[in-house]
C-alpha cells in the first residue's frame, strides 16, 4: 500500500486569502464541519477569478462548473481563528483547471487540510442539459497560468 503524501506547506501556493471562522462553521464535535470545507475551496477559487481578470465571469462565453472535488484532512480547524487559504493551478489544460487548495490555521507551514477542485469550461448559452465543452475564455486563462507554480 502506497504512503499517503503529508501535507503542502505555504510555499505550495501562489496566491492567498483570508477567511473569518463562525460559530456555526463547527459541528458537535468542535472542529470545523466538512461542508464547509468545500465551501473554502469554491470560495477561494472562484473569488480569485472575479478578482484577478477584473470581469464577472458568470458573463463569459463559457463558465466553469465543478466535475470534481476532494479533499485530504490533516488536523482539526474551526472557531475562532481566521484561515488562510492558498491557491495553485495543477494543471490548466484546453477546457479544464485543475486547482488545488491549502487551508491553513495559526502560524504552521504546513495545511490542515487540502483541496482539489477542478473547473470545466461549457457553454454559457443557460438552461438544462449537455452543453458543449469549451476552450477556456483567455481571461481565465491568462489567470490560470499565472497561478502555476514555476518549473512545474
Amino acid at each position: 500500500m502506497a504512503e499517503r503524501p503529508g501535507p503542502p506547506g505555504r510555499a505550495d501556493f501562489v496566491a492567498w486569502r483570508r477567511a473569518t471562522t463562525r460559530w456555526a462553521d463547527d459541528d458537535a464535535y468542535g472542529h470545523m464541519n466538512n461542508a464547509r470545507y468545500y465551501e473554502l475551496f469554491d470560495t477561494a477559487v472562484n473569488a480569485h477569478l472575479f478578482e484577478a481578470t477584473g470581469v464577472n465571469v458568470r458573463t463569459l462565453p463559457a463558465i466553469g462548473v465543478v466535475a470534481e472535488t476532494s479533499c485530504r484532512y490533516f488536523r482539526e480547524i474551526g472557531f475562532p481563528e481566521p484561515i488562510d487559504m492558498g491557491l495553485v493551478a495543477e494543471r490548466v489544460g484546453t477546457s479544464s483547471v485543475i486547482y488545488r487548495i491549502g487551508l491553513f490555521q495559526g502560524e504552521s507551514d504546513l495545511a490542515a487540510a487540502e483541496g482539489r477542485f477542478v473547473h470545466v469550461y461549457v457553454d454559457n448559452a443557460g438552461g438544462p442539459g449537455d452543453r458543449p465543452v469549451r476552450p477556456i475564455p483567455d481571461v481565465i486563462r491568462t489567470v490560470a497560468e499565472a497561478l502555476v507554480l514555476p518549473g512545474r
